[in-house]
């Protein structure tokens, strides 16, 4: 095994993290606001490379990031056969979700879902099609944010519709961030010292999603056959009544599909807030007063605690609750209203561990709290390197 590449292309950036064959970190970076202005942020080592970038699309960002691998200043390989594999993440692999390389026919299957992912997984596509092309004779690995969720019982992942839209079109919750909550899941293990305790992992993001994990496996997790289902997001309504999609179709005209894209890019954080999907920004302005901002942070943080409710339940005993990702790691005050929720679980929390944690491996329930609150950095990019490795030796 010599370095491993993992590319992670979301609806607007494109993150890489090149590690060595131990899985040290030798360089990673993110082209971010892909098609806005862009911004390349690009570390190795001690050092941090920042700068505006002219990225209009996945196909250019790609480009760039092959370009600074090579780079004798900011990168960490001279050939391309220096890298014994790409690990991809993809979002949706629908009932194909077990990691394995690309083929032509894998690839025909993915397309088939870029409407149940419409956020990712076209992007995802492109990176692995354009990594082909700057690695072409690089082993290609995909490693599905679905994998995790397998192990969801029937009673979780089946909707109530006739039995016949499972078994003939696939219909029923799939689940997503898998690669998060696995990593996490792992992390709080250790941090408990415990070898398969019941978690809440919580994946607070642009795009968010809850998982009840029952001894080591996922039992439940909120987002369902595509990753609008679920709690309240950046730019997605998650939950909603399907009827009131059929209402403003049928008694005002609107177009389902204009619809369909207004749930997923313009609802959420974003359209309650009127100004933002970013937590940082929304905060700010519920801060100086704005009521619709105020109003956006109250049923983002309500919802996540509704469904750390429901998961107590389905796990019947939690010993811990994890939040992770952008929102979960970094933003005290949203941990703070959650869990003024979850007094009815025995959650305390301690307000100074709480302040002080942001993104770091933090336990900050105080005192006598019956239910640990952990906060974990995520690292899917770790993940789904030791997942491609174990692919490439296994061939």
């Amino acid at each position: 095994m010599k370095k491993i590449l993992v590319l992670n292309c979301g609806s607007s950036s494109v993150k890489y993290h090149l590690f060595d064959k131990d899985f040290g970190t030798l360089l990673s970076g993110i082209v971010e606001r892909i098609g806005e202005k862009a911004e390349l942020v690009h570390r190795k080592g001690a050092r941090t490379l920042k700068k505006k970038v002219d990225v209009k699309n996945h196909k250019q960002a790609i480009a760039l990031m092959s370009k600074l691998l090579h780079d004798p200043e900011w990168g960490a390989i001279k050939r391309v056969d220096e890298i014994s594999v790409v690990g991809h993440r993809v979002v949706h692999g629908g009932q194909f979700s077990k990691t394995g390389l690309v083929s032509g026919a894998a690839m025909g299957y993915l397309k088939s879902f870029e409407m149940l992912a419409p956020l990712h997984n076209p992007h995802n596509i492109t990176g692995i099609v354009e990594s082909k092309k700057a690695f072409p004779h690089v082993p290609q690995v995909m490693v599905f944010d679905t994998a995790f969720h397998q192990t969801m019982p029937q009673k979780a992942y089946m909707y109530g519709l006739p039995y016949q839209f499972f078994d003939k079109y696939a219909v029923r919750k799939y689940g997503f961030h898998g690669t998060s909550h696995k990593y996490v899941a792992m992390k709080a293990a250790q941090m408990l010292g415990k070898k398969q305790p019941n978690l809440i992992t919580c994946h607070l993001g642009a795009g968010s999603s809850l998982t009840a994990i029952k001894k080591g496996k996922s039992v439940d997790t909120s987002m369902g056959m595509t990753p609008l289902e679920g709690v309240m997001m950046g730019t997605r309504t998650g939950d909603i009544d399907p009827a009131a999609m059929q209402y403003l179709v049928k008694k005002y005209n609107f177009d389902y599909d204009e619809l369909f894209n207004l749930m997923n890019f313009k609802s959420g954080l974003l359209g309650v807030s009127g100004i933002s999907k970013d937590v940082r920004v929304i905060e700010g302005r519920a801060k100086k007063g704005d009521e619709r901002c105020r109003l956006a942070l109250e049923m983002f943080c309500y919802r996540v605690a509704k469904y750390i409710g429901a998961y107590a339940v389905a796990l019947g005993k939690v010993d811990a609750i994890v939040f992770t990702a952008g929102i979960g790691e970094h933003s005290p005050s949203m941990r703070k209203e959650i869990c003024s929720y979850l007094g009815i679980i025995g959650v305390k929390l301690d307000p100074r561990k709480n302040r002080n944690a942001n993104g770091k491996e933090t336990d900050i329930s105080a005192k006598g709290s019956k239910v640990k609150v952990l906060v974990i950095a995520t690292n899917e990019e770790l993940m789904i390197a030791r997942e491609a490795a174990a692919v490439v030796k296994n061939i």
